[in-house]
């Protein structure tokens, strides 16, 4: 061990102008980050979406046609729909910013031989840091001197055990982080335990935690599956329309020799026919799908995401920190033969301890700092406050006379206190059991009775460490530890806590179909423990890095159909693993809070970071950030995701059947040779019923009752496969034929235009709202469902009877809707012949509960 002390006394460190020369040749030491987008940026980027210019431009054709009433009420829908994604962006990245460190990091680093706190950006190459318990690292450097010195390096690797620092011989090269004995120390690590003088290798992009952001800029994101579909469906059924009103002005001239009636009569069925309300809905479903994730405390920063997640199919989750607190805990202590499991610490379930394990945990704490920043000397400590707070074994009062570190050639580290009472000094030592035992000169039975103790509890993938106390009579303390005569005490064993939620997640997660994958930097032993803890299954196979790295992209594809639990891995791995799993059709979503898991995070169809406790930069590459680091979270998101979808399913077909009776009757009529049924102002009050049926009250209703028992669907399939596009058609025609009936009876009955026309369009509002009823669930029937609260459907209803009957009433609305006055009797067959369109759905429901939720097929 180097004399840390002395190195630093006498370093000197860079002058001002070697400090500049630097920071001109390497620049500031910080990542390339996104500059925050102004409110106008942000817009820009919103209205640039292809669903708001087709949007834009349907409502400027209106205005080029003369349709004012039509236009101003489209673009005024852009205006409400764009305000609210934009108050949804903003609202994201305002959080987004909150989550930050209020500070920048500081180092402490020698310039012209005098200590200086600096701004970490400010650290150059060649700078000399000095580094102490509760430092996080600037830059990667070398060691250069040390004393004690371990790191926290589960940011870049995922192993949540602190790692030892030697000192630098000026020769071996820069490392990959991970693994004891190292002389090199990590940006962004932080220091446990000891202290150091280091030299600056590499600062900015070319740091470990640097080469990790140039992966997340090679990762390219594509846009979702359901808007490639969606798009693509209002291009088809664009060019439909537009062929279909060429044709009917074409017929309509020729066989009525009235061009100029031709050309409003294609107008009209233009208005019919032009899709805005896909776009409208998509953007609104995914809008308020964001707001009501916020609100279990889940961030969109992608609001496109959200649909995704309703067929995620694999979840990758990141051990440290997701499913596990990212601290440690004492799980078992053995003594001679008993061994004794613990709950958790913050378990009062269990207030007792036996007095035989006592002496342990006491020592334990002789043997850690006064104040740790060691997790697994935290954890001596937070047992301590449990079980021993207020005995005789907790020594707030003695006095600390020396301590010995551990080194290379020894893993244990010692203690030498001088209590209040007895004049001689108390020993205390902890490391690992080889070192322990070699410490108290054991025999060889009693060594291969604590190898088999040892086994057994990293079997659980426990941290095993042996304690060991003693005494000392002289007054001059020896150099070496091993001057000392210590009793063994017995073993104590730590590991990384699995969340209390994550058994029953993980648990609902089989149950709606969705596998489970566990990726992470630790030990095979460790990693399968934890994924045993936490109800993963099978766990046959554990996959290692090296193991993965040996395997061609086509072999890897097929192992990963298999192992559920991949150890020792890297963050390029990681990306490779879930680049893997996508090649095989799968759905992936990823979860983690470190830099390393930031690549992986970006490449999949889901990112999930955590809020709380993740980086920065796993916030930055993730589509969804969970505030409050609660895995169950993710299940909800899910639960969510599904929920959208379903929904979604149901405004599109409720869409597709609403239109087919309104071009039916803007073309059936013309094909007769028939008085005109509907009219540009007809169409405008349907469209006022439509765009918030579709977009308001599906989007407000609650779960489906089966959403998380029924497995993920197909994600090659589209959503808007033969069977739901059959079924809104079905809805529809039958909806055409009954207000079709109703035309031609009043026509035929030589009633006039006006009455037809009334009786038509009553039929087909009534016909309208019976659709949204029966849409709002494909399982439950009419009675059912209006048990269910849903404050939207009642305010459109409510709203569409009411301008209905204005418009059939009032004298001024009549004319403007070519309406005559309609009787009792009238309104009587409407309302029957409206009911009567949806009866056949309805008895469908009761034969074929389920038929609707098996695969549709494309």
């Amino acid at each position: 061990m180097t004399d840390t002390k002395t190195t630093m006394e006498s370093a000197t460190g860079l002058n001002a102008s070697e400090v500049a020369s630097r920071l001109e040749m390497h620049g500031y030491n910080e990542l390339p980050t996104t500059k925050a987008k102004s409110i106008w940026v942000t817009a820009w980027g919103v209205v640039r979406e292809p669903m708001f210019l087709l949007l834009i431009a349907c409502g400027t054709l209106y205005l080029l046609l003369g349709d004012v009433q039509e236009a101003l009420m489209l673009l005024g829908f852009v205006f409400v729909v764009l305000g609210i994604t934009l108050y949804q962006e903003r609202k994201t990245e305002h959080a987004l910013e909150a989550l930050r460190d209020l500070s920048s990091p500081r180092a402490l680093v020698i310039r012209d031989g005098q200590r200086k706190r600096i701004a970490g950006r400010e650290v150059v190459v060649d700078d000399l840091i000095v580094l102490a318990e509760g430092d996080r690292v600037p830059a990667d450097s070398a060691v250069l001197s040390s004393e004690g010195l371990a790191t926290d390096e589960s940011l870049l690797t995922g192993e949540s055990v602190p790692v030892r620092k030697i000192s630098w011989d000026g020769v071996q090269k820069m490392t990959r982080p991970g693994g004891d004995d190292l002389p090199f120390v990590f940006s962004g690590s932080l220091v446990v335990q000891g202290q150091g003088l280091a030299k600056v290798l590499s600062t900015g992009s070319s740091t470990e935690m640097g080469n990790i952001g140039k992966a997340l800029q090679s990762v390219e994101i594509g846009g979702t599956k359901l808007q490639t579909e969606v798009g693509l469906l209002v291009k088809r059924i664009a060019i439909f329309g537009g062929c279909l009103c060429t044709l009917v002005v074409v017929l309509y001239g020729i066989t009525r020799g009235d061009w100029l009636q031709g050309i409003l009569v294609g107008i009209t069925l233009a208005m019919a026919m032009l899709p805005e309300e896909f776009p409208v809905v998509l953007t609104i479903f995914l809008a308020l799908g964001a707001w009501r994730l916020s609100k279990i405390q889940v961030l969109a920063r992608h609001v496109p995401v959200i649909e995704t997640l309703g067929s995620a199919t694999v979840l990758c989750v990141d051990k440290t920190g997701t499913l596990t607190e990212n601290r440690m805990e004492v799980q078992a202590l053995a003594m001679g033969g008993n061994v004794h499991q613990l709950r958790s610490v913050v378990d009062n379930s269990n207030p007792t301890l036996p007095e035989e394990f006592h002496e342990i945990i006491e020592f334990g704490i002789l043997a850690s700092q006064r104040d740790p920043f060691d997790p697994m000397e935290k954890a001596f400590y937070e047992l301590g406050n449990k079980y021993l707070a207020k005995t005789e074994h907790m020594h707030g009062d003695w006095e600390l006379e020396r301590g010995y570190s551990l080194s290379p050639s020894l893993l244990a580290m010692s203690q030498v206190w001088k209590s209040t009472s007895g004049s001689n000094l108390i020993l205390a030592t902890k490391g690992a059991p080889e070192a322990i035992a070699d410490l108290c000169h054991l025999s060889g039975d009693q060594m291969k009775i604590i190898e088999d103790q040892v086994a057994v509890m990293a079997a659980d993938g426990l941290r095993v460490l042996g304690v060991a106390r003693g005494n000392f009579g002289n007054q001059v303390l020896p150099k070496e530890q091993h001057d000392f005569d210590f009793d063994y005490l017995g073993l104590v064993g730590l590991a990384d806590p699995v969340r209390e939620t994550v058994p029953a997640a993980v648990g609902e997660c089989y149950a709606a179909g969705i596998r489970i994958v566990m990726i992470t930097g630790d030990h095979p032993t460790t990693a399968k423990s934890i994924a045993k803890q936490a109800g993963i299954q099978p766990i046959d196979e554990v996959m290692t890095g090296p193991e993965l790295e040996q395997l061609d992209d086509t072999e890897l594809s097929r192992r990963v159909k298999t192992v559920n639990v991949f150890a020792r891995m890297i963050p390029e791995q990681k990306l490779r693993l879930v680049n893997a799993l996508k090649s095989n059709g799968e759905i992936v979503a990823m979860t983690g809070d470190g830099v390393n898991d930031a690549p992986a995070l970006k490449a999949a169809n889901i990112g999930i970071a955590m809020g709380g406790r993740g980086t920065d930069v796993a916030r930055e590459a993730a589509a969804l950030v969970l505030l409050d680091d609660d895995f169950a979270s993710i299940v909800r998101s899910v639960r969510m995701g599904r929920r959208i979808y379903d929904h979604l399913q149901k405004a599109m077909t409720y869409i597709v059947a609403v239109h087919v009776p309104i071009a039916g009757m803007s073309i059936v009529p013309v094909l007769l040779g028939s008085p005109i049924a509907l009219m540009p102002v007809h169409i405008l009050f349907l469209e006022l019923v439509i765009d918030p049926a579709c977009s308001v009250v599906f989007e407000a209703e609650p779960d489906d009752d089966d959403v998380m028992s029924r497995p993920p669907r197909d994600p090659k399939l589209p959503m808007f496969g033969r069977r739901l596009i059959g079924l809104g058609v079905l809805q529809g025609a039958s909806s055409l034929l009954v207000v079709l009936a109703i035309y031609l009876s009043a026509i035929w009955g030589w009633l006039n235009s006006d009455d037809a026309i009334a009786l038509s369009f009553t039929t087909l509002v009534v016909s309208n709202v019976s659709l949204i009823l029966v849409n709002r669930s494909w399982t439950k029937s009419i009675v059912e469902t209006l048990r269910v609260p849903n404050a939207a459907l009642w305010w459109v209803v409510g709203g569409a009877m009411l301008f209905l009957g204005l418009a059939l009433y009032v004298p001024f609305l009549q004319r403007i809707f070519h309406f005559s006055t309609l009787h009792g009797n009238d309104l009587g067959l409407c309302l029957v012949g409206g009911l009567v369109s949806i009866v056949w759905f309805e008895v469908l429901k009761l034969l074929r509960k389920n038929w609707l939720f098996q695969t549709p097929k494309p």
